[in-house]
């Protein structure tokens, strides 16, 4: 079973400001005793979707975070 996903404006740029710490996190790296840094990142990642999409169309479409990997 072979399905394309077509997300609307799927190739544009997107810019979120991240600390290392976060983009370490969101790699795979744990941090132990310190969830929150994955935590923080995927929160600041997902409401530059939300923002992208909420300007776009001036509604509220929202992508969840999984359907995305």
């Amino acid at each position: 079973m072979n399905s394309t996903v077509k997300i609307p404006h799927g190739d544009d740029k997107l810019n979120v400001e991240l600390t290392v710490k976060e983009v370490m996190a969101l790699a795979g790296i744990r941090f132990h005793g310190n969830h929150s840094l994955e935590v923080s990142a995927r929160k600041k990642l997902n409401s530059a979707l939300v923002e992208t999409y909420e300007k776009d169309n001036g509604r509220k479409d929202t992508i969840e975070y999984q359907m995305l990997s």
